[in-house]
């Protein structure tokens, strides 16, 4: 088995939603449960912003500056780094949080959510429009994970972990996410598979990040296994492809619930050079 290379040191305790973009010179993921976007530049150098108690997804603008999924919504970035929260779409009380999601090929940003207990059916997936209105557009999911699209944007990949698989849906502009279905069964009888980001090939390959699996695996666009990578950390998060070339595939990884002396790689980020490039981030138009 392939196994991808350790690339820093341990830090970040929930790392998530790598995401490359050559207007920031290099990768950008978030430190969850910190509320904190990181960026990797190529010399290695590391930059921590801070944008709420949860930082959840981060994407680039078309205009510069970024959009952000943060705690109870939306926040967007301008491209001097001034940050704007958007109204909250549910109150503190509730629970729950932002979790995962990504940009559609119309440049419409989708998170979904969670709730903090872990309750069944209590999250989300949300999109917000570039114009400022948001819309949820699948409720009852349990934890919001990965979401991506094929090269010619017909099709859009989803996790909602529990159930273990990866589902895919139909896109159209106007009639958006249409007849979910199952792609492929991640998880199997062992319970440690479960199914967490996901990012998309050109070739149409379908990465998926295995949280207490230690590994990403890629399926062929038929739903085939074709390839499992090992990672040095059991609470493998999400992936993504980046560098000027798209042709590293980068690795999150987390911490979280693990004490202080277990799994001492978690919490870093890895790389794999897999022979097939990644799709260009979809932005957000707004």
């Amino acid at each position: 088995m392939p196994a991808a290379e350790r690339v820093t040191d341990r830090i970040v305790h929930h790392g998530e939603g790598p995401c490359w973009s050559e207007q920031w010179g290099g990768l950008r993921f978030v430190d969850m449960l910190a509320g904190d976007v990181v960026t990797l530049a190529g010399d290695g150098a590391l930059r921590r912003a801070h944008v709420g108690d949860v930082a959840a997804v981060v994407r680039p603008r078309t205009g510069g500056g970024a959009v952000l999924a943060v705690e109870r919504g939306f926040a967007l970035e301008d491209a001097d780094g001034s940050l704007t929260h958007l109204p909250e779409l549910w109150g503190a009380g509730e629970g729950v949080r932002m979790n995962e999601g990504g940009c559609d090929p119309d440049g419409r940003f989708y998170t979904g959510s969670m709730a903090y207990d872990v309750a069944e059916g209590r999250g989300t997936l949300w999109r917000l429009d570039p114009d400022g209105t948001t819309t949820p557009v699948v409720t009852g999911v349990t934890i919001s994970n990965g979401f991506g699209f094929s090269p010619d944007g017909r099709l859009a990949y989803y996790n909602d972990t529990p159930t273990g698989r990866t589902d895919v849906f139909d896109y159209d502009r106007d009639a958006g996410l249409l007849d979910r279905r199952p792609f492929v069964t991640v998880n199997d009888d062992s319970g440690t598979n479960r199914p967490d980001g996901l990012t998309v090939d050109a070739e149409g390959g379908v990465w998926v990040a295995l949280f207490g699996g230690s590994a990403v695996r890629r399926y062929a666009p038929d739903g085939t296994l074709d390839e499992v990578v090992e990672v040095g950390a059991r609470q493998v998060t999400a992936c993504a492809f980046g560098g000027p070339d798209l042709a590293d595939l980068y690795i999150t990884t987390s911490r979280e619930n693990l004490a202080e002396d277990d799994d001492p790689a978690a919490g870093s980020v890895f790389r794999y050079r897999p022979g097939v490039r990644g799709l260009p981030v979809l932005p957000f138009a707004g």
